[in-house]
């Protein structure tokens, strides 16, 4: 179990100086507890045995014990595919390191089911379906494809969904049209964006409501968002994989469309339409006639011709 939902047990008897440093711990988590107990405790305005107690009271042997844990944290948290690489290099024949790769993809994704509460996908979906303003899609660097991937899907149940994309000077100055009516689903995943990071941040400022789907170490925007959805993230490669946060995202739109109304339906029905009347798939009538582009013709059309 990670620290921070050792924190946050809803069992925990805490006396009130030990709500003192619980709270600064989970305020500036983990930053906090890095230092000294005596650092800690002087933050917190308690005693040095103060922050003692709280720790063996929290199931560890000591703060030694309660910090290396939280520093094996921190460094899971920021491992890169290249810390990664011989720890996880894969051995045996190559079909082998397929099929072990895939099954830890299953596996995750199987886990994944077990992280998050089904309650916290209903209240994403009343969230994303019942705001008034827009709908704003933001990712890191491979994680915007999946947020892209999401407003493809929201387009077709709502007006109002906008996918950010890469982050730029320009895409910060979408800020200043947030407000409380609008929702923010941000994909952030381990090693977190600085640039994700700020714009959430600046959007909650704004009052902005906030939709979170990151990892079991959980981005620094946990603190900022309403909803969180946690994805398993390690399997048997030095890249983490983004499969499972898919399948939540995708579970998530399932979940949308099983209470879709009327009204959504018809806004489906009329992008069919569009769609249809346009031949953007080859579901379309005839197709082959309306998108066939006029070129040179073959050779053997030109002898067919010729005959």
């Amino acid at each position: 179990m990670a620290i921070r939902d050792v924190l946050m047990r809803q069992d925990l008897a805490l006396t009130p100086s030990e709500e003192k440093i619980v709270r600064l711990l989970l305020t500036d988590y983990p930053t906090s507890g890095l230092g000294t107990a005596s650092a800690l405790a002087r933050r917190a305005g308690v005693s040095d045995p103060t922050v003692v107690r709280l720790v063996v009271k929290l199931g560890y042997e000591g703060f030694p014990d309660f910090q290396a844990k939280l520093l094996a944290e921190v460094e899971a948290r920021l491992h890169s595919p290249l810390l990664m690489m011989e720890a996880k290099r894969p051995s045996g024949a190559e079909d082998s390191a397929i099929l072990a790769y895939l099954g830890s993809v299953g596996a995750a994704i199987e886990k994944s089911a077990g992280i998050t509460p089904l309650q916290s996908y209903d209240r994403a979906a009343r969230l994303l379906m019942e705001a008034r303003g827009d709908v704003v899609m933001l990712g890191g660097r491979f994680s915007r494809h999946v947020a892209g991937m999401l407003a493809g899907y929201m387009l077709q149940f709502r007006p109002g969904v906008r996918d950010i994309g890469t982050l730029s000077a320009q895409a910060f100055d979408t800020l200043a049209d947030l407000g409380r009516r609008d929702v923010l689903v941000v994909f952030d995943y381990r090693r977190y964006q600085f640039d994700v990071i700020e714009y959430t941040r600046q959007a909650a400022a704004r009052d902005v409501r906030i939709v979170l789907f990151t990892d079991q170490w959980l981005s620094p925007i946990a603190d900022l968002a309403e909803v969180t959805i946690v994805s398993p993230l390690e399997v048997a490669s030095p890249y983490d994989t983004l499969a499972p946060a898919i399948a939540q995202m995708e579970a998530l739109v399932a979940h949308i469309l099983s209470t879709l109304g009327d009204d959504a339906r018809e806004r489906i029905e009329r992008l069919e339409e569009v769609r249809h009347a346009n031949a953007v798939t080859l579901d379309s009538e005839n197709p082959q006639e309306k998108r066939r582009t006029p070129g040179p013709k073959s050779a053997r059309a030109r002898q067919d011709q010729k005959a």
